[in-house]
């Protein structure tokens, strides 16, 4: 059946979607939550007609089929054993609806990505889950997402106008469009009779229609959504409505029109201390009470005063080291709080309560009258409310800090469980303290409570280990007295935000009744009768399957005493790279695949993501040390050569959006680190050019020569013809937007732009501003590409506009034969990195009279790696050193010709892509930041060697530069120059020939 269906598919899907190895099936079976199951098919999707086509044969094929978008759901929901269909990369259009009070979005646009775009308007997303950085509106929209701002008022269901839907027989209903939906009347007549026959059957039960009103007056996800059978009588909204909290159980979502909400402009934070959780609770639902103007209705959907309240117990403020918490520590143990005994420190809760004006007159008066509700309780300190983002932003850090910080503590090889539950509002207090004893009772002393208080719905987070039988028994009973305390104690929600998946199916029924679920049968029969579609979640009939298909985490344990370290080499040999990189691989054992780091991951979509080279390397870590599956592991080393290792960019952006700040090019590293240890001869090679770095610069200018020669002859469509076909041969890929050769940069080069007299400072100036300056490697060979049209190279061009400001500069001595050493390190030949970075430290430190002087290194990833490894100099690339240093002795004429800018993935790292901005806008008038693109992925010589990873880096760029008529860009790396100037068709350069342009001399 499977043969034939992949025969069927492949009939009109290209092969390159479509993934049966075993690598990336093992890859795509992982999510954010702790259970897994590897699909027999994955397929990625782009457009309606193709999931038309393929749900189709699915069920011609009676095959089981899943959606997934971001995959960072919790309970186990966008998981599957049989086939897979990826709506992420290829889903990411919008449309602005009339007034900004809607948007039209696709399934795989990510949620922050929305708000960027309503941002200017002064509009909002409603939904502000915590994974928002990450999830996919798909996700957030079948999952009915909420968030810390968004309560049941501006839920996905809530917000939610219409929905474009793809029905398992393949047909497309569009419910906001009336052709779509006439259409749909004739040829599913049958269909939309049954919805009104459920929804009329619901409503003659007045019982029921009145427990489903009552169940969602707070947060509740778990089952299939019944409030639109009782809110909507138009049957296409409930069909589109119903598609809200489905977890992909109904239909394929490929669109969705969401209303939009206004951004209030004045806004404070407090975290109030309380001296017990009950009291914390009980100011909750006094805080509930407190009412604002009917115009916050319009700006937010709800008229509460106050707009969050996030509690934190003492676990919680615990783990992220909050200095109130640690200062009420002493005073416990100085004995100086009344009634609690030396050590006892569980009884201290935080609030963090946020409060929103229109005016700023509007929110003082909040303010006070918050300020005196909070008053009729105990606090350990008194509330002060702050306006100022700096410090509120903190409050905000710590509260989204807890789980990676309670995460990062658990022992290796266990799993962090976040549970998610709902009270209603009046039950809070004492239903908190119940909570909070019954999971302690149950062994679970680390763990720790927090979460939207004001909504009644708790997180709490669990270290949890899977690996022998008594622990999941351990989590199984604490489980069920969890169901019991929230279903029979106060008929809350066993699931308020995070979805139902496999980890709640099993308590469905429990929590709603017979009728009520009943109701959900019947109304999955009606979208999917085949029940087909994402089997096993919501409904299950298994009563353990929430303790079945568990995600093993195995140690990421290397031979790391295998490993040479050079740190030895440096001036700080705390610095060590081998130190660093072990370091990070070991925090790789933290990573629960949670799948925040794939926003930043370039090769996500095109061969694997950074979670998905962690799940697969752990597979092979068990399966080396097990021995158990000999054939398997070498299937899976042989394929992660190219999807793992090869295709990787090592940029470290993933690092950037994880919780646990883990760099998978680090991993990366390591085993090509282990790989050369294994291949003698790879290593001898790297050291060969380490100790002739003059020859091999040499011998690139040669090269260099040779193919420009090579292309003024042929002309460059047809040495793009050749190159291309030399690629596929396995040669690296020359493009058009290959640089000549540059001379050898020599010291008489620094006298040459005085001789031209193109500074008029005084002579004796000259001693007073210095600055040394270390061209890279890439720049002391590569000059401008053909296409340049400058008169200078870039160290020529770097002296004149130092020249220009009045600076001296210093060459180091030896430059020729040094590397900062980045190339080694991304090799995976990790001491030698560090022994050429030492000699390059030496001389910068000499040149710079032990660092009195700054140095300026113009290749963004050089400068990366160097102050990684050197800490004892001040250094700067150019944007950071002409804004620092330069702007004060220049005048700026600004350019009105648009240039795009390219901020690369080291000067994001390095904290200074603010200072590229701002210097490109001290430049033109017109500075165009393109959206979509992250890493370029050229990623050293990679563009060179796997071309496809450039181009695919950069897929969105072209389209933008050729609509806004862009004709040059600037960046700060030479090689990420070439590869967008090969994938634009427009040339690409250093910042510094822009402010060379635009400035001059100040007088």
């Amino acid at each position: 059946m499977l043969k034939q269906f992949l025969s069927e598919l492949r009939q009109f899907l290209p092969s390159d979607r479509i993934y049966t190895d075993e690598l990336r099936t093992l890859g795509w079976g992982t999510d954010a939550s702790f259970y897994r199951q590897i699909p027999k098919v994955i397929i990625r999707s782009d457009g309606e007609e193709e999931i038309s086509q393929i749900v189709k044969l699915c069920q011609q094929h009676q095959l089981s089929f899943t959606f997934r978008a971001a995959g960072t759901s919790l309970s186990g929901q966008s998981c599957t054993d049989s086939v897979l269909i990826v709506a992420g990369k290829h889903w990411e259009q919008y449309e602005l609806g009339q007034n900004l009070e809607s948007i039209k979005l696709q399934p795989g646009i990510v949620g922050a990505r929305v708000n960027q775009i309503l941002k200017p308007f002064g509009r909002v997303f409603p939904p502000d889950p915590a994974s928002i950085g990450s999830a996919m509106v798909g996700g957030i929209v079948v999952n009915n997402a909420s968030g810390m701002n968004c309560g049941v008022h501006a839920n996905s269901d809530r917000m939610l106008i219409s929905a474009r839907i793809i029905l398992t027989d393949g047909t497309v209903l569009d419910t906001g469009d009336e052709k779509s939906r006439e259409a749909f009347r004739k040829s599913h007549p049958e269909f939309l009779q049954k919805i009104e026959a459920l929804r009329d059957k619901v409503r003659a039960d007045q019982e029921l229609a009145d427990r489903i009103t009552k169940k969602y007056s707070i947060k509740n996800v778990t089952g299939l959504n019944l409030r639109p059978l009782v809110a909507y009588d138009d049957p296409f909204d409930i069909i589109a409505h119903s598609m809200v909290g489905s977890e992909g159980t109904l239909a394929f979502l490929s669109e969705v029109t969401m209303k939009t909400l206004k951004d209030y402009p004045f806004k404070a934070s407090a975290m109030v201390y309380f001296l017990t959780m009950k009291e914390s609770c009980e100011a909750v639902v006094a805080m509930k009470k407190l009412q604002a103007g009917d115009e916050d209705i319009e700006m937010s959907a709800e008229n509460l005063m106050v707009k969050s309240a996030e509690m934190l117990d003492y676990k919680s403020l615990s783990s992220v080291d909050d200095p109130v918490y640690l200062q009420y520590k002493q005073d416990v143990d100085a004995g100086k709080i009344e009634g609690v005994e030396p050590g006892d420190y569980h009884n201290l809760t935080a609030i963090l309560t946020e409060t929103k004006g229109i005016t700023h007159e509007q929110l003082l008066q909040k303010i006070e009258k918050i300020k005196a509700c909070l008053g009729a309780f105990r606090l350990y300190i008194p509330a002060e409310f702050t306006e100022d983002p700096a410090v509120y932003g903190k409050y905000w850090a710590i509260r989204s800090g807890i789980f990676p910080s309670v995460g990062g503590t658990r022992p290796v090889g266990t799993s962090c469980l976040i549970e998610d539950v709902a009270f209603p509002i009046e039950s809070l207090p004492e239903a908190t303290v119940k909570l909070q004893k019954l999971i302690a009772d149950h062994g679970y002393d680390d763990a720790c409570i927090y979460g939207h208080a004001f909504e009644g719905n708790y997180h709490f987070i669990l270290n949890q280990s899977f690996a022998d039988e008594h622990e999941v028994a351990r989590y199984a009973e604490m489980m069920r007295d969890v169901a019991k305390l929230v279903v029979e104690g106060y008929d809350g929600s066993l699931k308020a935000e995070h979805g139902t998946g496999r980890n709640m199916a099993p308590f469905v029924k429990y929590e709603w009744g017979e009728k009520a679920y009943e109701v959900m049968r019947e109304l999955k029969a009606i979208f999917d009768p085949d029940g087909l579609l994402n089997q096993g979640v919501i409904f299950n009939d298994d009563p353990d399957c929430f303790i079945k298909c568990l995600k093993p985490l195995p140690v990421l344990d290397f031979d790391f005493d295998s490993v040479p370290d050079g740190g030895h080499y440096l001036m700080d040999a705390s610095l060590s790279t081998a130190k660093e990189t072990i370091e990070q691989v070991k925090r790789a054992n933290k990573c629960i695949e949670c799948g925040f780091c794939e926003v930043n991951c370039m090769s996500c979509g095109l061969t694997l993501s950074s979670r998905m080279r962690i799940a697969v390397q752990r597979e092979i870590r068990y399966l080396t040390k097990t021995g158990s599956d000999p054939v398997r592991l070498a299937t899976l080393k042989k394929q992660y050569k190219y999807y793992g290792d090869q295709t990787c960019a090592t940029d470290g952006l993933c690092s950037t959006s994880c919780p646990m700040k883990i760099n998978t090019g680090e991993l990366t590293h390591l085993i090509r680190q282990m790989d050369m240890n294994e291949s003698p001869m790879g290593y001898k090679l790297g050291e060969f050019a380490a100790n002739h770095m003059a020859g091999i610069k040499s011998g690139l200018r040669v090269v260099l020569d040779v193919a420009h020669a090579a292309h003024v002859t042929l002309g460059p469509t047809l040495m793009t013809t050749v190159c291309r076909t030399m690629n596929k041969m396995g040669l690296p890929l020359w493009t058009t937007a290959m640089p000549k050769k540059h001379r050898q940069p020599k010291k008489s080069d620094l006298t040459q732009f005085i001789i031209e007299k193109s500074i008029p400072h005084k002579e004796e100036e000259h001693s007073e501003y210095k600055v040394v300056y270390f061209p890279s490697c890439i720049n002391q060979t590569m000059g401008q590409s053909r296409g340049g049209g400058k008169i200078h190279d870039l160290v020529d061009e770097v002296i004149q506009l130092m020249a220009k400001a009045g600076y001296e500069v210093i060459f180091p001595e030896g430059m020729e034969r040094m590397c900062c050493g980045q190339i080694w390190e991304s090799k995976g030949m990790l001491d030698i990195a560090d022994r050429k970075s030492a000699e390059l430290e030496a001389a910068l430190w000499k040149a710079s009279e032990e660092g009195k002087y700054p140095v300026l290194c113009a290749q963004s990833p050089c400068l990366h790696r160097m102050k990684k490894v050197m800490h004892k100099m001040k250094l700067y690339e150019p944007a950071e050193f002409i804004m620092k240093y330069l702007v004060p002795r220049l005048e700026f004429h600004p350019i009105h010709r648009p240039i795009a800018l390219h901020i690369t993935c080291s000067t994001r790292q390095m904290g200074v892509a603010d200072d590229l901005i701002n210097l490109a806008k001290m430049c033109s008038t017109q500075v165009y930041l393109p959206e979509g693109v992250g890493c370029c992925g050229f990623a050293g010589d990679r563009g060179f060697t796997f071309p496809e990873l450039n181009k695919y880096g950069l897929r969105k760029l072209r389209p933008q530069i050729e609509a806004n008529h862009i004709e040059v860009g600037y960046s700060n790396s030479r090689t990420c120059e070439i590869g967008l100037e090969t994938n634009t068709g427009i040339p690409y350069m250093s910042i510094v020939y822009l402010v060379n342009e635009c400035t001059t001399t100040k007088k």
